[in-house]
């Protein structure tokens, strides 16, 4: 999967210093890929601003396939943005088993729960080969208190995972499996979208275990109802690959959930 010219680039081959400093639309433009956008887009940058946000941002990292990217118990350091690739958060249970918390794709920031206990508190691990964006928090906290737009949009963030936790515990509370698992497919239909992919052509990056594992459900339950979802004509299974024939009829169940 190959990003188009992004934020992050923009940056690092910003104009010389007799050129005029770039617009913010320019700046916009340019940043419509990267998975930094949320923190910069809407300040206007001085050539000061771009320095500092460059070295702010300038690290990357590269973890491959089921490497970790932080260990549950970690100190926290760093937010880290999803420039490419797939992730998965993961927890112990009290039985030693390994419970899905979540997944993150590209232009998603991850490493927020660490900022209240100074420890992580998941393992990250990545279902592909992915490259981060590392955001050093003492760094990222200085920054912001010279750009408070920049901080407010921080806590925008901060709330969503907040309204994404509270969505899950819904989702695993109150939902039939068939709902559970149209919501998740969903979900993931509208996070793509709003990235600029297919919102109904994609390839599931998680196995049906992991699946099962986040949404409360046996491995057995997740491929059963995926082949039942194709019978009825509502997607098209092919191994890892789903292609949605009916996205209404996956929202039909959610919403069907929610009148319960």
């Amino acid at each position: 999967m190959t990003l188009r010219y992004t934020g992050m680039n923009f940056l690092v081959n910003r104009p010389a210093m007799n050129h005029p400093i770039p617009k913010l639309q320019e700046l916009r433009a340019a940043c419509s890929n990267c998975s930094l956008r949320e923190l910069c887009l809407p300040i206007g940058l001085s050539i000061e601003d771009l320095n500092a946000l460059d070295n702010l941002v300038s690290v990357r990292k590269r973890v491959k396939r089921g490497g970790f990217l932080f260990r549950d118990g970690d100190d926290f350091q760093a937010l880290y943005a999803i420039r490419t690739g797939f992730m998965k958060s993961t927890v112990i249970t009290e039985d030693g088993r390994d419970q899905v918390t979540g997944f993150h794709m590209l232009g998603e920031i991850v490493g927020l729960d660490g900022i209240g206990s100074s420890k992580h508190s998941c393992d990250m691990v990545a279902l592909e080969d992915s490259d981060v964006c590392v955001i050093h928090y003492e760094n990222l906290e200085d920054f912001t208190q010279r750009l408070p737009q920049l901080q407010l949009n921080l806590h925008k963030i901060m709330s969503r995972e907040i309204v994404r936790e509270h969505g899950v515990m819904l989702l695993l509370g109150s939902r039939d499996a068939d709902e559970r698992l149209a919501a998740f497919l969903v979900n993931l239909s509208q996070r793509l979208k709003l990235r600029g992919y297919s919102p109904t052509e994609f390839v599931l990056r998680m196995t049906r275990a992991e699946i099962g594992s986040y949404l409360g459900l046996t491995f057995e339950t997740v491929s059963r109802l995926l082949s039942r979802f194709q019978a009825d004509g509502v997607i098209e299974v092919n191994q890892k690959n789903i292609r949605i024939q009916n996205l209404e009829a996956l929202k039909d169940l959610t919403r069907r959930a929610s009148c319960n």
